[in-house]
């Protein structure tokens, strides 16, 4: 009940496979929200569960967090006290991936193809929200919903829906599925209509969300274009918003730009660790998973027009 967001955590999270529920609705819409409706239940119960275990650990179990008194309340507690009374400050957090492909799924298109899937994929977005509300309501604790970015997840689930239900166009047919509620990432379209079909999501997703536009270099010599896409992110009600572009590093002579070649332009050297920014974080090239670097590759700019 307190409007403070210091000493809170997310305690536990489950994602939603959103495009295998697709499947399995063969384009029923009531199928589909019956199913969801369901798995949305179920997760909410098993938050609840982790929650219950988790509330019988004692501060000593988790010295930093709350022994340093780092969570809302810990600091009135002593290190042999249960944690339940502090923890209930915390999130759980139900999330969700793979939007574009469950739109597809149900009508054939995703949101950043035709207008009335992106009408439906608000629908089912904003009945997930209502959902976690009233789990909220019912269990008396922060239920939240998060747009996951799914470093992990967007390629394990891909691979048992393709082994289930074989290779779907546009659904089962690429190594991951796409982050939360994201236009694909192949998929042309400019800036301002991605950040505009996106924005309307961002508002449902009170755990998290992100946004991101993809530039083909580093933006250094047209920073007036990048006041205007973050000004129009702004208008677009865009909560938490990205600008990734490639930076490449010459380990042998320290170039540093866009290095198109396997070979340093200044030096020939082959050693050059390419940084790009996958989700919420910058890493190098090489420490993707497989199904991030297909998206990677996959990967279009988005222009201003």
């Amino acid at each position: 009940g307190e409007a403070v967001t210091d000493g809170r955590g997310n305690l536990s999270f489950t994602t939603i496979n959103l495009p295998r529920l697709a499947i399995k609705a063969e384009r029923n819409l009531m199928n589909f929200y019956h199913g969801l409706a369901e798995m949305l239940e179920l997760t909410c119960e098993q938050l609840y569960h982790r929650y219950q275990v988790q509330a019988k650990l004692k501060v000593k179990d988790m010295p930093f967090l709350m022994g340093q008194g780092l969570y809302l309340d810990s600091e009135k507690l002593s290190p042999f006290d249960n944690i339940a009374d502090v923890i209930k400050h915390g999130t759980l957090s139900v999330d969700f991936i793979g939007l574009a492909e469950t739109l597809v799924a149900l009508t054939g298109y995703h949101h950043g193809e035709n207008s009335d899937s992106q009408v439906l994929g608000e629908e089912i977005v904003a009945f997930m929200r209502n959902e976690v509300d009233k789990a909220a309501d019912r269990y008396d604790l922060n239920y939240t919903l998060l747009a996951t970015p799914a470093e992990g997840l967007s390629g394990r689930f891909v691979i048992m829906d393709r082994r289930e239900y074989g290779l779907i166009p546009g659904v089962t047919d690429k190594e991951y599925y796409t982050n939360s509620f994201h236009v694909p990432v192949n998929y042309s379209i400019t800036a301002y209509d991605k950040m505009r079909i996106e924005g309307v999501y961002h508002k449902y997703a009170n755990a998290g969300h992100i946004s991101y536009v993809e530039f083909s270099s580093p933006p250094v010599n047209n920073l007036g274009a990048v006041e205007q896409i973050i000004r129009h992110m702004r208008e677009c009600d865009i909560g938490y918003a990205g600008i990734n572009f490639p930076i490449d590093f010459c380990d042998g002579c320290g170039y540093v730009g866009v290095i198109d070649s396997d070979n340093c332009p200044s030096c020939s050297t082959s050693s050059i660790r390419r940084v790009r920014r996958i989700t919420g974080y910058l890493s190098t090239v090489d420490r993707f998973n497989d199904a991030k670097y297909a998206e990677l590759i996959e990967r279009i700019t988005h222009g201003q027009s």
